[in-house]
Order: structure tokens, then C-alpha cells, then sequence
């Protein structure tokens, strides 16, 4: 190959195709040297998160802690760069189809180093309202977020959905189990109750579940669980969290079928909520076996039962309450109740994802008023957000003066985290409402989200594959199957006789309304 003669030739293989390859590239290995050398020195260049309190926190040699909201506001600097090209332009390299491929120790991690954030817990989890913390999104509260997001994530990915099963609408695993079998026992937290709700009360038919067999129950679905951070944990985040996970929609376009929603007034000054996902929460029946409590009795009393163990010695409790599409207004309603009835708590937070508005006006004011923090996490193109009242709000807003203290308007509360479906370079340009609102999809824009007019996240670990898991929103030069996550064979085994039967499930994940308190032993 003749080369240009204005280039220095230099002799070897490997030289020239390093040379080749550069000059193919646009940029020489002398600059990408000098740009690395140069960023390292200024700190410019992040290739991981901060592994130490000190150098994200802002805390100098004489101890002195800077709030972030303040080092959040700080202009960021701009990025190193070479020849017109930024030097994250120069070491970035896409996902491709190789990248899912199996090489064991030498694969790339899927998740960051996650800091020491006791001294910071409060600021992350909204004590003023995220200001400065969403725009750009500081990697703490990212990192929280997405962590709640897989807490939400697992109501779905433990659900029964085989209408031929006789569990159908349970959980398949006991809660003992849950998080091993979901492997997110990464984050530190133990299950320690299973949260039930009726399902032949007069709420949407989206909610309603399919024919099932005897064995389960025709008037219950399994809608979430209670968990608790371990010791270790509680150490590295700085309080004992008590994490409540709500259960969303199982098809979000059944949304539609709920256009006349009806508020109901729950509480004194007019707060109205919407009458369906107050009865999800709220109903129960002498004659059932897994709802002679309402879910919202269920939730309390394990909430109240934990608090009062942590309190007696001597801890700072949280509870942060999280969701998808439905789940999100099953949380707020959850918050709203334990904000009324349980002072003793330290901090209540809400984060969901994908919800629909709950309350009025007067709902809003009222959550405000007893200091609920609640970040709501959306995606632009999503329309679950913007229900009910799409219609109804929509034309009221041109009108706000008139109507803005109507009581019978829907709100929403709290602040908002806004992600957009196209600055994923992952991801599909098409119209999918279904894949819009998956909570999956949710998780991976917030992993690369950086800021409003920012690009997505080069670095970003979280694993792609997990969003095709139960759609088909990836593009296809990644080549994963779409909807990849199901149960072998449709939950048939090869029996010892030769034949393919349904298997029976093993006795301790079979639900049970009776099953003993658990122990609260948290060293783990």
C-alpha cells in the first residue's frame, strides 16, 4: 500500500497498523496520548464513578461538607479535545452484537462502584426537592433511582402470568427467596412481608385477572412486598430504609378502558383521589383468604412493626415507597397514609415510575403540607403519565386562572425527572406504545441520562440486555431476542415417565395467608 508521502512511514507491523488504523480514524495516537495525559491531570476525564465520599461530595481537607445542590449548580467544564473532536468523540465505542457474548472475567461491568452516601441520604432523597441534582443528574441520585427501579422491576419479573397455572396472579417465589432468585441481592435488602389486593372489587378490567384454578385464589393477586436494608447497608446509606414496592399494570394499554375516572374524597379540605386505585388499596373482604386485610392494612402494620423495632434501638428509619404505571399511584396513596399516621419516621419518599395522576389539587397541597418527597420519573413519549384527565386537563390548563383551586381537577406532585426515548442510540425509532411505558426502558434512559441538552450517558453499565427482556425496543444490530425473559418452556418439565407436565410448585413458595411474622434479623 502506497502512503501518503506528507505522512512519516515508520517500519514493523504493528506500527503501521496502528498508523492505518488512525489515519482511518481521523486522529493519530500521539493525540489521543497527549488528550488522556491532559485530562488526567485536570480531572476532566471520569472513566468510573468517584470511588471515594471525598471527591464527589465536596469535602476539603478541614472536613468541611459542600451541599450538593451547590456543587450540582457549578458550571460544568467542557471536555477535553483534539483536532475539533472531543476526547469522549475519540474513546467512545458503541455496543455491538459481540458485546453479548460470554467471555467471562474479561466482560465489562454492568454496574458502578456505589459510594459511601450516609452523610449525604437526606439531599438525594429530596430534602430539597432534587434542586440542582436532576440537571445534570448527579451519579448518587442515579444510582438510587435505578436501584428502586429494580425493586420495582421485580413485582414483574416474580409475577405468575400463565393463566394455565394454578398460581396464576401469585408470586412464583417465597419472599425468602425472592431476591436471590431475582439476583438483587446486590443491594443489601431483605423481604420480610408479601403485600395482597382484591380483584373482584368494581375497579378497571385492566386489573382483572384470568380464569384460574382452585388452588390459589379467585379474589387476591400478589401486588408487591415490604423490604429493609441490612445492616451493612444501613451503615453505607445512612439510616435504616424500609422500602415498600408496588406492583403496576400488567398491559398499560388497558389504560384506555379507565377514561372516566371518578375522584373520591379521602381526607378532610376536598382531597379527592381516583376512585379505582383507592379501592385496589383500600378494600377488603371477611370472606377471602389472603384479604381479610386491605393491602393498605397489610402494608401498615409491617411498616408500623419495623419501625418501632428500629426506633427501639435508637435508628434513623426511612421509608421509601416506589412503583410502576399503577404501582406509582398505589405508592403516593401509601405515603400519603403512613406521612398521616406515623410520625416517628425520619423521611418518606416516593420515586415512580411511568405513573398516572391520583389526586386533586387539594391532594397535592395535602402531600406537600406533611413533607412527602416525591420524585416522579417519565418518559416523554409515554402517555400513562398523562392519564386520567388527559382530555379534561388538557383543555382546563388554557383556563388555569378559572379552574386552578377546582377540586375535581387531577394533579400531579412532586418533581419530575423527564427522560426521552431518542437519545438512547440503542433503542428503536418507533412508535410503541407499549414499549413507551416499559419500566425497563425507564431504567435504561435513566442510566444514561445526563441532563436536558446533554447526550446520552457513553459510559453508562447497566446491561442492555434487559430491555428487550419483555419487549422489542432494541435495534436490531444488537441482535437480542425480543421478550427473551419467560419461563422454559412455557413452565412445562420432562418428567421420569417420559412425558411434558406441568410441574407442581414446591411447597414453600405455594402463598400463604397464614405464614408466620418474620424474624427481624438484619446482620446480613
Amino acid at each position: 500500500m502506497e502512503l501518503l508521502p506528507s505522512k512519516k512511514v515508520t517500519s514493523g507491523k504493528m506500527r503501521r497498523g496502528k498508523t492505518k488504523r488512525a489515519r482511518k480514524s481521523g486522529f493519530s495516537w500521539s493525540a489521543i496520548k497527549k488528550a488522556l495525559s491532559s485530562a488526567m491531570k485536570k480531572h476532566h476525564l471520569h472513566m468510573t464513578c468517584a470511588s471515594s465520599l471525598k471527591q464527589l461530595s465536596g469535602i476539603s481537607d478541614g472536613g468541611m461538607v459542600t451541599p450538593l445542590r451547590q456543587l450540582q449548580s457549578e458550571e460544568p467544564k467542557k471536555h477535553v479535545s483534539h483536532g475539533g473532536k472531543s476526547l469522549e468523540s475519540l474513546m467512545r465505542v458503541a455496543y455491538t452484537a459481540g458485546d453479548f457474548i460470554d467471555r467471562g472475567n474479561h466482560m465489562t461491568p454492568t454496574r458502578s462502584p456505589r459510594e459511601h452516601i450516609s452523610a449525604k441520604w437526606r439531599e438525594i432523597h429530596g430534602q430539597f426537592n432534587w434542586e440542582s441534582l436532576l440537571d445534570p443528574l448527579h451519579p448518587w441520585l442515579r444510582r438510587e433511582i435505578v436501584k428502586y427501579g429494580e425493586f420495582s422491576q421485580a413485582t414483574y419479573d416474580a409475577f405468575d402470568y400463565d393463566s394455565f397455572s394454578d398460581f396464576c396472579g401469585s408470586c412464583r417465589y417465597n419472599r425468602q427467596k425472592l431476591f436471590d432468585e431475582l439476583h438483587l441481592t446486590k443491594h443489601g435488602y431483605k423481604v420480610t412481608n408479601y403485600i395482597y389486593a382484591m380483584t373482584n372489587i368494581d375497579v378497571p378490567s385492566w386489573f382483572e385477572r384470568p380464569n384460574t384454578g382452585e388452588t390459589w385464589s379467585k379474589d387476591s393477586n400478589w401486588m408487591g412486598y415490604v423490604a429493609v436494608s441490612s445492616d451493612n447497608e444501613s451503615q453505607r446509606i445512612g439510616r435504616r430504609d424500609i422500602v415498600v414496592a408496588w406492583r403496576g399494570t400488567v398491559a398499560p394499554s388497558e389504560w384506555f378502558l379507565d377514561m372516566k375516572a371518578s375522584l373520591e374524597q379521602i381526607g378532610e379540605g376536598g382531597v379527592k383521589v381516583e376512585s379505582g386505585f383507592h379501592s385496589i388499596y383500600a378494600s377488603k373482604s371477611e370472606s377471602t383468604r389472603y384479604n381479610k386485610l386491605s393491602a393498605s392494612e397489610q402494608v401498615m402494620e409491617a411498616v408500623k412493626r419495623l419501625l418501632e423495632f428500629f426506633k427501639g434501638r435508637g435508628e434513623e428509619v426511612s421509608l421509601t415507597v416506589t412503583g410502576h404505571s399503577l404501582g406509582g399511584a398505589l405508592a403516593l396513596l401509601n405515603a400519603y397514609e403512613a406521612a398521616s399516621s406515623l410520625p416517628d419516621l425520619d423521611h418518606i419518599s416516593v420515586i415512580s415510575f411511568g405513573a398516572p395522576r391520583v389526586g386533586n389539587i387539594a391532594f397535592r397541597d395535602k402531600m406537600n403540607e406533611l413533607g412527602v418527597k416525591i420524585l416522579r420519573v417519565v418518559v416523554k413519549q409515554d402517555i400513562v403519565p398523562k392519564l386520567p384527565g388527559i382530555i379534561c386537563n388538557k383543555i382546563l390548563r388554557q383556563i388555569h386562572a378559572l379552574t386552578r383551586r377546582l377540586k375535581w381537577v387531577y394533579r400531579h406532585v412532586g418533581s419530575e425527572l423527564k427522560l426521552d426515548m431518542s437519545l438512547s442510540p440503542y433503542l428503536k425509532r418507533e412508535f410503541d406504545l407499549l414499549g413507551f411505558h416499559n419500566l425497563e426502558i425507564y431504567l435504561h434512559l435513566t442510566d444514561g441520562y445526563v441532563g436536558k441538552r446533554l447526550k446520552f450517558r457513553w459510559n453508562a453499565r447497566r446491561d442492555l440486555a434487559l430491555v428487550n427482556k419483555s419487549s422489542d425496543m432494541l435495534i436490531e444490530e444488537l441482535r437480542i431476542p425480543e421478550c427473551w425473559y419467560q419461563v422454559p418452556n412455557k413452565g412445562l418439565v420432562f418428567n421420569s415417565h417420559g412425558r411434558w407436565v406441568k410441574p407442581c410448585r414446591d411447597q414453600q413458595d405455594i402463598p400463604s395467608p397464614f405464614g408466620e411474622a418474620p424474624k427481624l434479623d438484619f446482620t446480613a
